[in-house]
């Protein structure tokens, strides 16, 4: 991997070795990064064959590094009198993002397409911000509007007879690019409300202090500071907090980010006992302090620790007022800068996607489908598992997305409406169907009816084989449900399949999986099946013995690392089937967002794998918080009758498995005449019962039936019925 340093000799202690090679991996990028800058300037080539030759993240490095001096250049020249200096460097941008756009729409690899889509996402805010600079009339770079955006440059500070390096400055905070390598990941589209974050951390972290966005689930807190770290170079460790860590391992997080000169982003941190934020205003003051004196080391519970040239910094991500949420100590407080984090501007938000998935009529899209989304929240039902954030946006751009790369000679406008169609249906209820229905009309009349569902007729024969097979009713409904199921897990790696007991919410994943298996559609799927309100949370995540410091594991981290350490990639589930609460499903968060990881109070971290599923079997989101519900994939089944088809494979099966003395034709009039009985009799008298009769405890209709079933199994026997009746 080190094409242009060398290779690094392995030899000496394994802890020296380790941090060589850190140093090394990072002269590596910095090389690498002043050979992309020197090719793109002198190299005389096109942009959109230059970006080939280069890593993704130095890509972006190099991009925003030309921004900014173009930018300068501008207005430099702005202020000798060239007033079209800065409109004409903005023409120039936007040639370069529609070349980009053209270029995404073409056959890449997925991780080429990933890096010009980041591309596209980091020009359309650096566009959007000369825009800005020439609507205010801007002239002069000392100017607080361009002053206050993070800037990036590859010169000489602040020592001017140092090589050139790259720095990021915002306002009057100055940062060395760490040069951490982080790979290929998605980038966030940057708001106005993105950038005034940027300059509070920036800000904070200048100051020596740590950062502490709040506010409502889905706002994008911690993908806001996880963006920062990319664009200062820097590697950020997601915590997600729960009541079950003590103040040992809060301390042994703050130790190793300031030993490693890493950020920490600790999820939901009002979630900790109150105790335990006591001691840890105590553990990170003697970070920040040791940090404001310089020093090479900090002491911490009488040891002294290495601290890194870098420093670090904590962020403190809380949605206030939710349950189980302590309040934080004065003490702590002081030492974390506040920003609100409010709903920030979606249909920005949308063009953006938009364009980095390839569509031209971006901006007349992002319209309607901001004005879509808004009605659709003032005028369905208030129902619990209804999400109209920023999750669910992402998702149906994602599968926007695909729909333009399969179809790139489609109406851009027919892909949309199909994609938000599709992955709508299947959690809007009955009765909102025709208000949903009919918005999709009004805002797509032309489109509406030439862009019907898609459908894959070979999979649906498929799913109706396999429920056949399994004495299932392959009812259209039924079959539907399963391919939403799996056009959701393609998307969503959590998905809450919800709808009352009977309506076939666990025959739903169990055909899918046989499906997957049996057609070699995916490969062998396994999966574990784990009730969750059967056991404690801490028998489901693991715990620490406070009296020996022992970790016991969890039934749930216990199948995760398991299932990760397995070395095929056929798809695995974990199925959770029980009703959610506050207590256990919290600590899933940072498992159900885009870290997909699972982070324990023994400081493991379990990453959930790109073909491992987490499937929850529950009723309602009654009890979850909003953090919960915007951060997974809805399915949700409706009743209808489902009773009948458990009546006809009930009714299948006993026919099946009667006495061998029992003729087949005497058989099949049994078949039907208990059929017509249950036709005759069923609805009218459940109907009768829930107009006439008051129950103590509520009862299904599928559960009286059911019951009824039962009754039947042990009546109707040789010895009641005999074998010629």
């Amino acid at each position: 991997p080190f094409k242009r340093t060398g290779a690094l000799p392995l030899k000496g202690k394994v802890e020296i070795y380790l941090n060589d090679l850190i140093s090394k991996v990072r002269s590596e990028l910095k090389t690498q990064l002043a050979e992309a800058i020197k090719d793109y300037r002198t190299g005389g080539r096109k942009r959109s064959a230059w970006l080939f030759d280069h890593v993704a993240q130095l890509v972006l490095v190099t991009t925003q590094i030309e921004w900014t001096e173009n930018t300068e250049v501008a207005l430099d020249r702005l202020a000798q009198g060239h007033k079209q200096a800065l409109p004409n460097y903005s023409e120039e941008q936007v040639t370069m993002l529609s070349d980009l756009i053209v270029l995404v729409q073409g056959k890449l690899a997925p991780l080429e397409r990933r890096k010009i889509m980041n591309m596209i996402t980091l020009e359309t805010h650096s566009r959007d911000i000369n825009l800005m600079l020439i609507r205010d009339g801007v002239d002069a770079k000392d100017n607080f509007k361009w002053a206050g955006q993070l800037k990036t440059y590859w010169t000489r500070h602040p020592d001017p007879s140092a090589d050139p390096d790259c720095w990021i400055f915002n306002c009057d905070a100055s940062f060395n690019y760490s040069y951490e390598y982080l790979g290929n990941a998605g980038r966030l589209v940057i708001t106005p409300l993105t950038d005034r974050i940027y300059t509070t951390a920036t800000q904070a972290c200048h100051l020596v202090l740590g950062c502490a966005p709040a506010g409502p689930a889905g706002t994008g807190k911690t993908e806001t500071t996880k963006d920062l770290s990319a664009q200062l170079g820097k590697a950020v460790y997601v915590v997600n907090c729960g009541p079950e860590m003590d103040y040992r391992t809060m301390g042994d997080q703050f130790k190793g980010l300031a030993s490693a000169g890493a950020w920490g982003c600790f999820d939901e941190y009002n979630r900790l006992l109150a105790e335990v934020l006591s001691v840890n205003s105590i553990q990170y003051k003697a970070v920040l302090d040791a940090i404001r004196a310089r020093t090479d080391t900090f002491t911490m519970e009488g040891v002294d620790y290495t601290l890194h040239p870098d420093g670090c910094m904590a962020f403190i991500t809380m949605n206030p007022g939710y349950l189980g949420r302590t309040e934080l100590p004065e003490s702590l407080k002081v030492l974390f800068r506040p920003v609100t984090v409010m709903v920030p501007d979606m249909q920005m938000i949308m063009e953006n996607m938009l364009m980095a998935e390839g569509y031209t009529t971006a901006n007349t899209l992002a319209k309607k489908f901001f004005t879509l989304y808004r009605l659709l929240k003032d005028l369905l039902s208030p129902q619990m598992h209804y999400d109209w954030g920023l999750r669910a946006i992402k998702s149906v751009l994602v599968v926007a997305g695909g729909f333009k790369r399969g179809e790139p000679d489609q109406p851009e406008g027919g892909l949309l409406m199909r994609a938000l169609r599709d992955f709508n249906l299947p959690k809007i209820v009955e009765d909102d169907m025709v208000v949903f229905m009919g918005l999709l009309k009004d805002l797509w009349p032309d489109v509406f009816d030439s862009m019907p569902r898609k459908r894959d007729p070979a999979f649906e024969a498929l799913v109706a084989a396999v429920a056949s097979e399994s004495n299932l009713q392959a009812s259209d409904y039924f079959v539907q449900n399963v391919v939403d199921l799996q056009d959701l897990l393609d998307i969503r790696h959590c998905v809450f399949e919800i709808g009352s007991s009977g309506n076939n919410k666990t025959k739903t994943w169990q055909t899918l999986a046989k499906a997957w298996t049996k057609g070699g559609v995916r490969g062998k799927t396994t999966f574990r099946d784990i009730n969750p309100k059967a056991i404690t949370p801490n028998e489901l995540y693991g715990y620490v013995n406070m009296a020996t410091r022992e970790w016991k594991d969890g039934l749930l981290s216990c199948t995760m690392r398991e299932m990760a350490n397995q070395p095929d990639t056929n798809p695995k589930w974990i199925i959770l089937d029980g009703d959610l609460d506050a207590n256990w499903i919290e600590n899933m968060n940072s498992v159900m967002d885009d870290n997909r990881l699972l982070t324990l109070a023994s400081n493991e971290r379990i990453r959930l794998l790109p073909h491992m599923r987490l499937i929850f079997e529950i009723r309602d989101l009654a009890y979850a918080s909003p953090a919960t519900v915007t951060r997974a994939g809805i399915l949700f089944i409706s009743e209808l009758a489902q009773w009948k088809n458990f009546v006809r494979s009930w009714i299948a099966d006993f026919r099946d498995n009667e006495s061998g003395a029992v003729k087949p034709e005497m058989r099949e009039q049994r078949a039907a005449t208990l059929q017509a009985l249950f036709d005759k009799y069923c609805e009218p008298t459940m109907l009768a019962l829930r107009l006439e009769f008051s129950a103590v405890v509520p009862i299904l209709d599928f559960n009286m039936v059911q019951t009824l079933c039962f009754f039947l199994e042990g009546l109707l026997v040789e010895e009641n019925v005999g074998r010629d009746d």
